[in-house]
């Protein structure tokens, strides 16, 4: 299982080759196919599930299962990464080159130093960040001026602003996060992970950074306008395998995390009380989702097992 997102009420799974199933909150699957071989990355607004892959095409599918090529690299390069930003604007990289399409239909192009790791948009204007080795490039695709660079040496991955755009973070290589404070570009550090950090999330309220990498959910501190800095964290849901998967309650001081063994816990931020919301099975969770209400939680895991759990 590569994602699962929320369109409307309906879940929409991705899976390792071609297909998307599509589940509906009255229980009718539809299998969709996406591409010509393997699905390389996703991501969703609510409205629409975009994927890249391997065929070298961004598709765009909707909850009644429409399809639509957003675009088809000319070199037929993996797409590697993509991201939905604000007013249906979409983002995807291939290689070295990122590139963005607006609502209008215009699409901007721009090379980085690296091999892209990530993309996120900032949530107002049509901002993109492109993480890579040494750093993070910020550009304006509507601009001609020179992306502005924030770096740190090493090779950054996985990347997202806060909620509010005040602050950055991109997961290293290495057991660790990077950030950005957006106001001066100021560093911070948030390392003491057993292994790579490949999920994380903010909070419905924005005062935490929840996470994997470790064998508990670690959240970071982001109440003040120090962020993290010169805090630690605090850690809820210690278990005996690590923490693979996060995804933070839309609304509520809740998370739900995804474990090395198949286990899913939704923890209460305020307090860390724990409730099992599945049981171990074969293999790692590889996907979580909530709905835009909260009463749903989508899961798949790394065999292709999958559900939606319904609360309330």
């Amino acid at each position: 299982m590569v994602a699962a997102q929320f369109l409307g009420r309906t879940a929409a799974f991705v899976l390792g080759e071609e297909m998307v199933l599509l589940i509906s909150d009255k229980g009718d699957e539809r299998r969709v196919t996406a591409h010509a071989g393997g699905i390389l990355s996703a991501a969703g607004d609510g409205e629409r599930l975009v994927t890249g892959g391997d065929d070298g095409k961004v598709t765009a599918i909707t909850a009644s299962g429409e399809t639509a090529t957003i675009a088809t690299d000319d070199k037929h390069r993996w797409i590697d990464h993509v991201a939905c930003g604000p007013d249906g604007a979409v983002a995807w990289s291939a290689g070295k080159f990122a590139f963005a399409r607006t609502a209008k239909g215009e699409t901007r192009s721009i090379e980085v130093t690296s091999t892209v790791g990530g993309l996120a948009f900032a949530p107002k204007g049509l901002r993109l960040a492109i993480s890579h080795y040494n750093g993070v490039s910020l550009w304006f695709p509507n601009a001609q001026a020179a992306p502005e660079k924030l770096e740190w040496k090493g090779s950054h991955h996985e990347v997202a602003f806060s909620a509010d755009g005040r602050f950055l973070v991109t997961a290293m290589q290495e057991p660790a996060l990077h950030g950005w404070r957006m106001a001066d570009a100021k560093h911070m550090r948030m390392t003491g992970y057993s292994a790579r950090v490949r999920s994380f999330g903010w909070s419905a309220s924005g005062k935490w950074l929840a996470t994997s990498g470790s064998e508990q959910l670690v959240l970071w501190p982001f109440q003040s306008k120090d962020g993290p800095m010169g805090k630690t964290p605090t850690m809820y849901a210690a278990f005996a395998v690590r923490a693979v998967r996060v995804a933070c309650h839309p609304k509520q001081e809740i998370c739900a995390v995804g474990f090395a063994d198949g286990t899913v816990l939704l923890v209460r931020l305020d307090d860390g009380a724990e409730v099992l919301a599945k049981k171990p099975g074969t293999a790692p969770v590889s996907a979580l989702a909530w709905d835009a209400t909260g009463m749903l939680l989508a899961w798949g895991t790394e065999d292709g097992e999958a559900g939606i759990i319904a609360l309330g």
